[in-house]
């Protein structure tokens, strides 16, 4: 496992969704977005999933996964490649179960308040319309990609 440093587990902490990308059964990429759950420096990221589709099931079939994202404004982003592993629903731990709620508490509450300020986005809220999650992907990083231009990378 490949650990994280602080500013690429505070990046992936600020974003609201990342765009996982895996194998489908022809060999092509399938991304989605997912929202990340928890992230730890050792190497390890957790999504919840609130579907059982093609993510799913490309996991089962091959472990290969990658998760980007990247700030636009900032110019930076990352990718992390590494192995998936499935949790089900039913073994899913009341800590993750919980910070679940908090991230989709929390992406409500940045919604609203820029719904106030009138940047309206979505006319509704989605993320109150969610299911509750169907499993847990838990990446284990194997590979950490720096996405910004080489000339505006720090040391670069």
């Amino acid at each position: 496992m490949k650990r994280l440093s602080a500013e690429i587990v505070d990046f992936f902490h600020a974003q609201g969704c990342v765009l996982v990308s895996t194998v489908d059964k022809q060999g092509f990429p399938h991304s989605s977005c997912k929202g990340i759950v928890k992230i730890e420096p050792s190497g390890k990221v957790y999504l919840l999933d609130v579907y059982n589709g093609n993510t799913y099931e490309n996991i089962l079939r091959q472990a290969r996964i990658s998760l980007s994202a990247f700030d636009e404004h900032k110019f930076i982003g990352y990718c992390l490649k590494g192995k998936a592993v499935i949790t089900a629903q039913e073994k899913l731990s009341k800590d993750i179960l919980e910070a679940w709620d908090s991230r989709i508490t929390s992406r409500l509450t940045q919604r609203l308040i820029k719904n106030l300020r009138e940047e309206k986005g979505h006319i509704s809220h989605p993320e109150a319309q969610l299911p509750r999650p169907k499993y847990l992907i838990t990446v284990e990083v194997s590979e950490i990609i720096d996405l910004a231009p080489y000339h505006l990378r720090k040391g670069g």
